[in-house]
This record gives C-alpha cells, sequence and structure tokens, in this order.
C-alpha cells in the first residue's frame, strides 16, 4: 500500500473527526456509574421502613448505640454477601472505599492482630495489580506507600512472581486485588490463584495483609460467568485469615450515593480494628442498614435485584462492544487499530492501543465531546509507560448516547493509528 493512500484514509478521517468536534453534547464514559435506570430499581429503600425502626434485637435505629461492627442482621447479610462468617464482619456506612483507607491506616499506625504497625519500620510497600483502580493508588500515594507493578493476567496475575517478590522483600507490606471482575480489565480469579493469595501471608512479612476488595462480587450480566472461590474459607485453612481484608458494598446494587458498605477479616484481627475505629464515630447510620436488610433480605435477594441491574447493564456493553467489532477491523496492510477484553461482569471495558497512543487518543475524544479517563488512571502514580491502556465505562449514558460516543471513540482511534503508520513509514 502507497503512503499517498494511508495520507487519503487520514483526510477521510480528519474531515469527519473536524465534524464531530461540533458535536453540542459532552458524552462522559469517565466513571462507572449506575445508570438511573438501575438506581430506580431500589426506589422501595425510601419509605420501607414506615413506622418500625426496630432492629431484630428491639433496639430503635433511630438513637445511639449498638455494636460498632453494625446491625446483627446486616453482619448477617454481609456475610453471605462476602462468603463468611458474621462475627467476621464490620458494616459501615456507604462506602467501603473509606474503609479501605481507614484499615490502611490501622495497618500502618496500629498494626494488625500480633503484628507490628508498618510505621515501625523504615519503608513499606504495596504490590498494585495493573491496570487496576485509581482510588486505590491515590489512597496509597496520599499515604506515602511505595507502590509495586504487578501486571494482570488471564485468570489473575502471575502468582510465582507474586510469591518470589513477597519472599525477597519483606518491606512489602500488602497486595490490593479486585478479583471479580476486575476494575478495569474484568478479570476474575481463577481457583488456583485465590487459593495461592490464602498462602501469601505465610511467607511474607509478619505485617503483611491482602487487600480483597471484592466491589463487583455479584455484578455479572451473563449467566455463564465465573465463579470467584470464597477467599475466606482458604484463608481459615491456611491460619491466614487475620492477615486479610476483604470489602464490599452496596453502591451498585441499591443507591450509589446511600449504599452500605462492609469488610471482612478474621474475628480477632477485627476486634482490633473496631477498638482502634471506636472513636471515629458514635456508630453507623443504622437506619440505612435496616432498611438495606428489609429490602435485599438475602443473597437471594441480592442476586434478584442483580438480575434485573443486568439487563441494561448488558445491552450497554453489547452496544459498545459491537460498534469497536465493526469499526475497529484489522486494516488490510498494516494490522489491529487495537485490543478490548471481553467482559462477562462489572462495569469497565479496557482497551489498549498500539504502543505510544493511548493519550492522544483520550485528547483526541476530548475535541470530538467524548471525556474518557485521564491517560494513566489505571497505574500507579498514573504512568503507563507503554501509553496503551484506556478505560471505558459504558454504564452511565443513555444506550443512544453509547452509540455516538464509542462510534466517535473509533474513528479518533483510527485517526491516531493511521497518523502513526504516517509518521514512521
Amino acid at each position: 500500500m502507497s503512503i499517498q493512500l494511508l495520507h487519503d484514509e487520514e483526510s477521510a478521517l480528519s474531515a469527519q473527526y473536524e465534524k464531530l468536534t461540533q458535536q453540542p453534547l459532552m458524552l462522559n464514559l469517565t466513571r462507572g456509574k449506575p445508570s438511573d435506570d438501575q438506581v430506580a430499581l431500589s426506589s422501595e429503600l425510601d419509605g420501607i421502613l414506615g413506622d418500625d425502626y426496630f432492629a431484630q434485637d428491639g433496639s430503635d435505629t433511630r438513637n445511639y448505640g449498638g455494636d460498632i461492627c453494625g446491625l446483627p442482621e446486616a453482619q448477617q447479610l454481609f456475610a453471605e454477601l462476602l462468603d463468611c462468617r458474621a462475627d467476621e464482619v464490620l458494616v459501615g456506612d456507604n462506602s467501603s472505599l473509606t474503609l479501605f483507607y481507614q484499615v490502611l491506616l490501622f495497618c500502618r499506625d496500629v498494626g494488625l492482630v500480633n503484628a507490628q504497625p508498618w510505621r515501625s519500620e523504615k519503608n513499606y510497600k504495596m504490590i498494585c495489580l495493573v491496570p487496576g483502580y485509581d482510588r486505590h493508588f491515590s489512597i496509597c500515594e496520599q499515604l506515602g506507600i511505595e507502590m509495586l507493578n504487578m501486571p494482570m493476567g488471564d485468570t489473575g496475575p502471575d502468582m510465582d512472581a507474586v510469591t518470589q517478590m513477597v519472599q525477597d522483600d519483606q518491606t512489602i507490606k500488602g497486595i490490593i486485588a479486585v478479583p471479580r471482575f476486575s476494575n478495569p480489565s474484568g478479570v476474575t480469579f481463577d481457583d488456583a490463584t485465590v487459593r495461592r493469595f490464602a498462602e501469601l501471608p505465610k511467607v511474607a512479612a509478619d505485617n503483611f495483609c491482602i487487600f480483597w476488595d471484592n466491589a463487583y462480587a455479584v455484578h455479572h450480566f451473563v449467566d455463564y460467568a465465573p465463579l470467584l472461590l470464597p477467599l475466606m474459607d482458604e484463608c481459615r485453612q491456611q491460619g491466614t485469615a487475620e492477615r486479610t481484608f476483604m470489602f464490599a458494598s452496596t453502591s451498585k446494587m441499591t443507591f450509589a450515593g446511600a449504599g452500605v458498605g462492609c469488610l471482612a477479616t478474621g474475628s480477632a484481627n477485627l476486634a482490633q480494628f473496631a477498638a482502634y475505629r471506636q472513636l471515629m464515630t458514635v456508630g453507623p447510620d443504622k437506619i440505612n442498614q435496616l432498611r438495606h436488610v428489609r429490602l435485599l433480605k438475602n443473597k437471594s435477594g441480592i442476586l434478584a435485584l442483580m438480575q434485573r441491574h443486568a439487563v441494561p447493564i448488558k445491552a450497554k456493553f453489547d452496544e459498545t462492544c459491537n460498534i469497536l467489532a465493526t469499526q475497529l477491523q484489522p486494516h488490510p496492510h498494516y494490522g489491529a487499530y487495537g485490543s478490548w477484553n471481553p467482559v462477562q461482569g462489572g462495569y469497565f471495558i479496557s482497551f489498549y492501543t498500539r504502543k505510544g497512543l493511548a493519550a492522544q487518543v483520550i485528547e483526541l475524544a476530548k475535541g470530538a465531546r467524548v471525556k474518557l479517563t485521564p491517560a494513566g488512571s489505571a497505574f500507579p502514580y498514573r504512568r503507563d509507560c507503554e501509553d496503551v491502556h484506556i478505560r471505558i465505562a459504558p454504564t452511565f449514558p443513555r444506550l443512544e448516547d453509547i452509540s455516538t460516543a464509542m462510534n466517535t471513540f473509533a474513528l479518533c482511534v483510527k485517526l491516531a493509528t493511521i497518523r502513526q503508520w504516517i509518521h514512521t513509514l
């Protein structure tokens, strides 16, 4: 193919792009937010208590008092969600990310049960799976925790490499994982990976901790999606439950702005963390916990609600992937424009450009009125060394807007790629 034909393709795409820059509406694909239709599925939360604010033990949830770990019935509900025991669960307010932040402070300043706090040592590090969740990384950066990248594979990270790292470097104090429909790669850990995670604290520093953010535990939208082996069962068998913190929330089940967050850890470690947290609060929002228990009832109730969420989510993911597949067929002479991960659940699609193009594609999309997460966001310190990763979050916009946004995105990918080919020929 002659260079002139490439220039002709670039000119045609540039003309299309200039028209797109005149679009009046900015379409936002930056954050994994539930849509208005999804939030409406839980409208029954408003008024569900009526005049009955009394918990199972007879206490009035409108008043002070109660266990810092939350309502017992809420602990039981989230124990079912996390596949653990109720005495291992603390139920908080609307954000599991707040609990994650507090647990990092606890490990740093107080220490896990029968272990020294991290700050008693000169430095401490965290293994971060990449691409990963930007807010996890921002918290670690703010707290001065050095982050070490570990690439994700199709069934999780390379556990031989992870095990070797924690054996060789005792300053590594933890590993952060989103184990099911990982943000943003969509990967679900296989059974062997989960079992290897449970073994890690046995070969790592004695104050090493697993941070297991199971944010998408029940967020599948196909019936054949892979299940996740319960980590806490494996940790109990290995004697490592006190070196594990699991997190989840209802933020993408009910009201994203008024959900319920929770964590689970070994019962002795939970008691120590609860005592540390006691002075931060007079107690969680028990009314919100109670209304979630009344709405969701049990894990079966959670799964029934999530089946209803799956319908609009799947339609948007299907539309996104269909447009990518249609618009980004490989160039007949120069090959692929990029690749993306197959998705069976969660809230994100990871798109991979050719090397060195992600930031350019994101900037072109912005000019064409489609906003994406900044380049590098899914990596510690916002450094995507190959500049290839783009996170796409299709859940919040309307279905018809997804079509507009993804056709625009695909054009930007083609334009940036053809310009690179021209430059390198």
